[in-house]
C-alpha cells in the first residue's frame, strides 16, 4: 500500500466517524437544551403559582375583613333597633298611663 492509498482509506474511515461524533454531540446539546427549557418552564410555573396563591390569600383576608365589618355594622343596627323598640314600648306605656290609647 502506498501513501495515497492509506490516505484515501483513512479519509473514508474518518468521514463517517466524524459524522457520527457530530450527531452524538448534537443529540447531547439538544437534550441539554430541552432539559434546560423544561427546568425554566417548571420554575416559571412555580413562580406564577406562588404569586397566584399569595393573591388568593390576600383576597381571602380582605373578604374576611369586610365580613367582620359587615357583622359589626349589623350588630350595631340590631342594637339601635332594640333601643328604638324599648323607647316605643316606654312611650306606649306612658300614653296608656296618661289615659290615651296606644
Amino acid at each position: 500500500m502506498n501513501a495515497a492509498m492509506v490516505t484515501a482509506v483513512s479519509a473514508l474511515i474518518a468521514g463517517p466517524l466524524a459524522a457520527a461524533a457530530a450527531m452524538y454531540g448534537s443529540r447531547g446539546a439538544t437534550r441539554a437544551t430541552r432539559e434546560g427549557t423544561a427546568l425554566t418552564g417548571y420554575d416559571n410555573l412555580t413562580q406564577r403559582l406562588i404569586a397566584e396563591r399569595d393573591k388568593a390569600e390576600l383576597d381571602e383576608k380582605t373578604a374576611e375583613a369586610r365580613a367582620t365589618t359587615a357583622e359589626a355594622q349589623a350588630t350595631a343596627a340590631e342594637a339601635r333597633v332594640a333601643g328604638l323598640e324599648a323607647e316605643i314600648a316606654r312611650l306606649r306605656l306612658l300614653v296608656t298611663q296618661l289615659g290615651g290609647t296606644p
